[in-house]
């Protein structure tokens, strides 16, 4: 919260110097970047926030919509990241290739697991250090190193906006435009 004050307080101070600044009184790219850096309550709880809120989601869907910036506050258009990271231990892959040869959307957590086990018939120092054989080297079956995925989490606030702080250092805050 402090930070989305800090951002009203730029936006205000840029518009109205000589008097208290008002929120409302802020141009429409700074209500939007406010009200989407407002976290607890979200946008959605601000009562001031929704109509500015409802606005850019309508405009979104014009030809030619262009993002309303606040340039007080040095943010930019806001960043869309629709899918979250994938758990520790696994890594972003994709479900597919397209028609033209290019990757789909990062959609998918891939964990890579060796399921190849110490061969049973083996003697000698390789099996008793517990050497595990690839069935592709020995018997021409798959590999034994084996990919399992599963879906990425989608974010529930997949847009943001990375906005300076007092001391310039960018803070990243998550919104939705879901009504």
């Amino acid at each position: 919260m402090r930070h989305l004050i800090y951002a009203a307080g730029i936006a205000g101070a840029a518009l109205l110097p000589a008097t208290a600044a008002k929120a409302q009184d802020a141009s429409w790219g700074c209500q939007v970047l406010l009200c989407a850096a407002s976290q607890n309550p979200s946008w959605h709880g601000v009562e001031y926030c929704v109509p500015p809120m409802i606005k850019l989601i309508a405009a979104m869907s014009k030809p030619g919509f262009s993002w309303p910036i606040c340039n007080e506050a040095k943010a930019g258009a806001p960043g869309r990241e629709e899918y979250a990271d994938c758990p520790e231990g696994t890594k972003i892959g994709y479900s597919q290739y397209g028609r033209d040869g290019n990757r789909s959307a990062p959609d998918r957590c891939v964990k890579t697991l060796n399921t190849c086990q110490t061969h049973p018939g083996l003697n000698g120092p390789a099996h008793q250090a517990g050497v595990i054989l690839n069935r592709r080297a020995r018997d021409g079956e798959n590999s034994c190193i084996k990919e399992i995925s599963s879906q990425r989490p989608r974010r529930a606030d997949p847009w943001y906006f990375d906005i300076p702080n007092d001391q310039g250092v960018k803070q990243r805050h998550w919104f939705n435009l879901n009504l």
